[in-house]
Formats: C-alpha cells, sequence, structure tokens
C-alpha cells in the first residue's frame, strides 16, 4: 500500500488538476475527490494492487478466447470448384457449389478469365452459375474463382473450356412454349438426331426458346432472360445445313419467306416438281441467278402491193391501140421535153430484157418484201418498133 499526498490545482465539472511534491501535474476525476475541496486543498490518495479481481479477470479474459477460437477458428472456408453446365460456339455457363464460408465473412467472389478478372459475381451466396457471352468460336478458354472472405483469400482449380465449331449442335438447349402437339414431338425428336438438350422451363443454359405463340410465363421468361424466342423451322434449318444458322429469319414476326426451311419453301418445291413438261421450275425466292426473259414483240410485215394492171395480151403481143391511137401519136411528136440523148439512154436501158429485171426488196420488221418495178413510160415510136415483140411476165 502506498500514500500520496496531492495538491489541487483547479476542479472543473469533470477533471481536477492536482500537483505533486515535484511540481509534476496529474488529470484525475473530480468526482472521485471529496465534494467539498477547492483549490489549494490537499488530499491524500492511497494507491494498493487488487490480486483477487486481478485473478477472476484473467480467467475470464481467457475463457473468451476459447470461445472465440472454437467458434470462429476451428474449420476454415471451402473453396470453391468451377465445373462448365454448357458450352455453344459463343458463350460458356459455368456453375459451382454452394459457397461454405464456415464461420467466415464473406468479402467477394469474383470470376476471372485467361487470368484477367472477368467480373463480380452478385448475390455469391445465392447464385450458382453464370453465362459468359461475346467468346470466339472455336476457342480455348481458362476460368477460376476467387473467393475473399475475413478468413483469407482462397481461389478455385483453373478450368479450361473449348467453345464450340460452327458443325456442333450439341450445345443447343431448347425450351418449348406453346405449340401444337404433333411439333413438341417433332422437336423432341429432332433435338434428339442433333444431340441438342430439351429443358421443360427457361434455365440460365436455355440457348433458345421455340414456340408458335408470343404467350405464357415462360415466353415472358425467356424475353426477360434475353433468349432468342424462335419458330421450329429454326431447328429443322439447322439439322438441313448441319451447322448453326442465323436466328433473325426465324423470329414469330419474320417473313417466312426468307427462311431456309419453311412452308413457302416447301411449297415453292412442290410447285417445282408439278409443272408441266416444257416449264421450267420456280426458283426460290432470294435466288440471284433468277432471270425473266419477256416475250418478243410481232414483227411488222409490209403491206402488199397490188400488181400492175397490164393489158391483155394477145397472141404473145400487145393489144391494138384504141381509135385515139393517131392522135395519141401526133401529141407525143409535139413534146419538147424528151430530148435526143434521153432518148438514147432509154434505148440502152430497154435492151435490157424484163425477165431480167429484179424488183428491188424493202426490209420491214427484219423481212424482205419483193415489191414492183414500174418500167419507164414507153414512146408511140417505141411501142411501133416492140410490137411484134413478146414480153414475159414480171412476178410479183
Amino acid at each position: 500500500m502506498m500514500l500520496v499526498s496531492l495538491t489541487v490545482g483547479k476542479v472543473d465539472a469533470g477533471m481536477a488538476v492536482l500537483l505533486t511534491d515535484d511540481k509534476r501535474i496529474i488529470e484525475f476525476p473530480s468526482i472521485l475527490l471529496p465534494s467539498n475541496i477547492t483549490t489549494g486543498s490537499i488530499v491524500d490518495i492511497t494507491v494498493a494492487r487488487n490480486h483477487k479481481t486481478e485473478d477472476s479477470v484473467t480467467k475470464s479474459f481467457s475463457a473468451l478466447q476459447s470461445n472465440i477460437l472454437q467458434t470462429f477458428g476451428s474449420r476454415a472456408p471451402t473453396p470453391p470448384t468451377l465445373r462448365c453446365r454448357n458450352a455453344t460456339q459463343t458463350a460458356v455457363v459455368l456453375e459451382w457449389d454452394t459457397i461454405d464460408l464456415a464461420t467466415a465473412d464473406l468479402r467477394s467472389l469474383s470470376l476471372f478469365r485467361n487470368g484477367s478478372k472477368a467480373g463480380t459475381i452478385p448475390r455469391p451466396t445465392e447464385l450458382t452459375a453464370t453465362k459468359i457471352s461475346g467468346l470466339a468460336v472455336d476457342t480455348d478458354y481458362t476460368f477460376h474463382l476467387v473467393l475473399r472472405t475475413s478468413a483469407g483469400t482462397f481461389s478455385s482449380p483453373h478450368l479450361t473450356v473449348r467453345t464450340h465449331k460452327m458443325e456442333d449442335l450439341t450445345g443447343i438447349t431448347v425450351t418449348p412454349g406453346i405449340m401444337p402437339g404433333s411439333l413438341r414431338t417433332s422437336l423432341a425428336e429432332t433435338l434428339d438426331r442433333i444431340g441438342g438438350k430439351l429443358s421443360e422451363t427457361v434455365r440460365i443454359d436455355t440457348t433458345h426458346f421455340i414456340c408458335t405463340e408470343p404467350r405464357g410465363a415462360a415466353w415472358e421468361r425467356a424475353r426477360e432472360m434475353n433468349i432468342p424466342v424462335v419458330v421450329p423451322d429454326w431447328l429443322l434449318g439447322c439439322e438441313s445445313e448441319q451447322r448453326i444458322i442465323g436466328v433473325r429469319q426465324y423470329y414469330l414476326d419474320a417473313d417466312p419467306r426468307l427462311r431456309q426451311v419453311g412452308p413457302s419453301v416447301v411449297t415453292n418445291q412442290t410447285q417445282g416438281q408439278k409443272s408441266p413438261e416444257g416449264e421450267r421450275p420456280r426458283t426460290p425466292l432470294g435466288t440471284p441467278s433468277t432471270k425473266i426473259t419477256p416475250p418478243t414483240p410481232e414483227q411488222p410485215h409490209a403491206p402488199e402491193v397490188p400488181p400492175k394492171d397490164t393489158p391483155p395480151m394477145r397472141n404473145g403481143g400487145i393489144a391494138e391501140e384504141d381509135e385515139d391511137k393517131s392522135e395519141a401519136e401526133d401529141k407525143e411528136r409535139k413534146t419538147s421535153g424528151v430530148s435526143r440523148e434521153a432518148d438514147d439512154e432509154d434505148e440502152d436501158d430497154d435492151d435490157v430484157s424484163s425477165a431480167d429485171v429484179k424488183s428491188p426488196t424493202s426490209e420491214a420488221g427484219g423481212q424482205k418484201v419483193d415489191l414492183p418495178v414500174r418500167g419507164k413510160p414507153v414512146t408511140l415510136e417505141e411501142e411501133k418498133e416492140e410490137k411484134d415483140t413478146s414480153f414475159q411476165d414480171v412476178a410479183l
């Protein structure tokens, strides 16, 4: 036990300043001092160690530490294990077991792709799967999870996944919607043939939702999850092409004529098979080589020229002139427009037989039409000279 005498220097509501003999300042709670002290009062304080209470507190603290160790330190969190649920040409669905934190507190759960952080998993204590889209076709990717807790950081083993080729249809997972029963049966048979999977509910690994009517709870769920909603013809198109095909032409509101497999194409093929002989079958829509030849227009024909009236023949010669022949001869002699040179040229031209004269042709609409040729006028003198000469008929 130790007795100490101190002088009160200042007293406040909560704290008093005490001075030792060697002028050291000690702050002391005023509530532990007598109520009637003032500045300058001298107080005696006795100081002693309480061993009994000290032992009791030490035992209590040790028990608390043992309890904490048994509750929070006996088992550590379990590292997550990553698995691949499904893979397609451009997406991968990964899953893991429920996170076991033991007695630790969760900090975060992150997904890494090829060594780089791809994102943080939301609600890690509730979700056990995630979908990674936008991947390259036929490419290897490495994934792993990193779990951060109050008890430390834990990493899952690395998982390598390879995306499918375009010809690999085993990654297709279809959820059927409202459609006729026959189509549903045909849908299941087609999935069996190509190696796809059928899911009765819309899940994270559902790749396509197939229906014929846009309604129902499953249809709404598919739209919320941004799953393509297509008609059954899309699956038939994949089977026919032996590869994944686009879905744009197979939406419920798309034009059926643009689909590779569908009623419009089947109709066109049927019409092409039933076409009569000699008629070319109809080319399916969308073929760029289709050509249509317009009908050849009708060619105009040249009008027929009536034959020139020829005087009646008698005994192989020209008919006798009328009684006015003498008057015509007189008038012809008085004609001054005919010169000697013209008469000579006419005589030279007349040397050619009328049988050798060919009628000119007229091209009208690509055809040649023979037209009659009118000879030069014959004078009265020439008529006399050729009176006894016979002429051949000119063919029209």
